[in-house]
């Protein structure tokens, strides 16, 4: 009998970590508590392990059980990978049983492509927001999966913005983006020495295997042994439908503590940005907001923050570090974990 690698959301809590990894482990557990979390499932520990120890090749059965939890992922959504209508766009992270932040890959906003970006930009009604999360899909998948150098797509958008007389990314227009995936494809194609693969699905494949490669590259491998990290552990993989921090002013992406971890002072601690990705927050490309200034600009998802935040810490007894995004209006948590603190932090 084959082993069970794949488990929806709904099926997990917070006592299978060690198989569905803190992230996986942790979403479902919000999800148990009725906190707003995107839906999707998560491939497990036991996968990455028996692949690596395969030399990469896939356990009998993992395609095929991707495949069903993908179509049972798209019968609750209401939507198709790839979709023409009504598209489903998926993100793809790791989740170690032990945080290790920063040290694994991410890919964002698979499932769109020529296909799917018109339909994208009609159900935002903003074309704008549909190829801003083409560019940065492509960037990411070649990045990631297919190890073009980050550097060249970075110079290409310096160049875009130079060209276009802007500062920031988000003064391109849609029809700038639009040139710039055109682009991102050109650089993508050139590095790889032809086509890359335009299948949603196979993308899909191909993204939770570079996620299994990312829990031995050189920088998890360095931090795992400064922080005696057993390799044998292997990451989950994470597959949950896209909500998008991008899609406009009263969207928005962040991260925060339920309390200060310097000195467990209850309180908030915590940055944001308006209009970005999660990985914007982390990757420095603009500067953050403190959270209490979210109070002014996003007041109903702020309270539901707070709530959500003191629900979740007195639920897990302990302080928590959590990503949250909000889209048009509308919280969703993406992560909770017991957050790191200083020794006379943990006192209080």
């Amino acid at each position: 009998m084959t082993d069970k690698y794949i488990y929806d959301i709904s099926e997990g809590d917070a006592s299978m970590k060690p198989i569905l990894g803190g992230k996986g482990a942790g979403v479902a557990e919000m999800m148990r508590l009725g906190v707003p979390v995107p839906d999707g499932f998560t491939v497990t520990t036991t996968a990455c392990v028996e692949t690596m120890n395969n030399n990469g090749e896939w356990p009998a059965g993992l395609r095929e059980q991707i495949a069903d939890g993908l179509k049972r992922f798209e019968e609750r959504a209401g939507r198709t990978l790839g979709g023409k209508e009504k598209p489903l766009l998926v993100s793809v992270r790791s989740g170690a049983i032990v945080s290790m932040p920063g040290m694994m890959d991410t890919i964002l906003n698979l499932g769109i492509s020529d296909d799917t970006v018109e339909a994208v930009a009609a159900e935002a009604n903003n074309e704008r927001f549909a190829w801003d999360c083409y560019r940065r899909f492509i960037q990411m998948y070649g990045e990631v999966v297919e190890g073009v150098e980050q550097h060249l797509y970075e110079d290409a958008l310096t160049a875009k913005k130079k060209e276009k007389g802007v500062e920031s990314d988000t003064d391109l227009t849609a029809e700038d983006l639009k040139e710039l995936v055109a682009e991102f494809k050109e650089i993508s194609n050139e590095a790889l020495g032809g086509e890359w693969t335009t299948d949603p699905v196979e993308q899909l494949y191909r993204s939770v295997d570079a996620v299994f490669r990312s829990w031995g590259n050189p920088r998890a491998e360095v931090y795992r042994r400064a922080n005696n990290i057993s390799r044998d552990l292997g990451t989950a993989v994470n597959i949950m439908q896209m909500v998008f921090g991008n899609r406009g002013e009263t969207s928005a992406t962040g991260v925060c503590f339920t309390r200060n971890p310097s000195t467990g002072d209850k309180g908030l601690y915590g940055e944001f940005l308006v209009n970005a990705q999660g990985e914007d927050v982390v990757a420095g490309i603009r500067t953050p907001r403190h959270l209490a200034e979210m109070e002014d600009v996003l007041p109903d998802a702020y309270r539901e923050l707070l709530d959500t935040m003191s629900r979740l810490e007195t639920h897990y007894k302990d302080m928590q570090d959590l990503e949250f995004t909000i889209e048009n209006g509308k919280l969703y948590m993406l992560q909770t974990r017991n957050g790191k603190r200083t020794a006379a932090a943990a006192l209080k």
